[in-house]
């Protein structure tokens, strides 16, 4: 049975967990961008410099400017092309919207657009295996070590055999066609 701490933990695991399998800030700074630049053109005549047929632009890129912060967060595969456009339409909204939302939106739009962009997925770290010999040959067991033969039957294992790096690619460099030598320059 767990306890009451660790029971109240779990959520919160698997919030980390998902926060950090995407651009979750870079998202986050997008959306709240877009929000503001839909927001000035929405407010009272007094706080708008610009009025007109650039509200709706204004609300348009706002909108746009908040799916590309949604997608960053639902659809991570999409980053780039979410970055892209949020960053586009951030510097577009400096001309055409206010300002930008009076410049808070732009400034938004711009750093959670190139977050977005940036971003990378988590790779797992590989246990660091020693170096092999020096010409990373195979080493033959010895037929009296007891270390050598294991205690249990070996289970064939899904990955293939592994090749050395070395004989690898001296076979691969063997194998890779030579151009012709080129013929002697004639003096002029």
């Amino acid at each position: 049975m767990t306890s009451g701490t660790e029971a109240r933990r779990h959520p919160w695991l698997a919030w980390r967990t998902w926060r950090k399998g995407r651009p979750f800030w870079g998202g986050l700074l997008s959306t709240l961008a877009g929000a503001e630049i839909c927001a000035i053109p929405l407010g009272p005549l007094k706080i708008m410099l610009v009025q007109g047929i650039t509200g709706i632009l204004s609300i348009l890129m706002g909108l746009v400017m908040i799916m590309m912060g949604l997608s960053a967060w639902f659809a991570p595969s999409y980053r780039m092309f979410a970055g892209i456009v949020t960053v586009m339409c951030a510097a577009a909204a400096l001309v055409l919207s206010n300002l930008g939302g009076f410049l808070l939106g732009t400034m938004l739009g711009v750093i959670g657009g190139s977050m977005v962009f940036a971003w990378q997925p988590h790779q797992p770290q590989q246990p660091h295996r020693p170096p092999d010999g020096p010409e990373d040959e195979p080493v033959e067991p010895v037929a009296g070590d007891p270390a050598a033969s294991p205690a249990t039957p070996a289970t064939p294992s899904a990955a293939p055999p592994r090749v050395p790096l070395r004989k690898s690619l001296r076979k691969s460099l063997r194998e890779v066609p030579q151009a012709p030598p080129l013929p002697p320059k004639e003096p002029q």
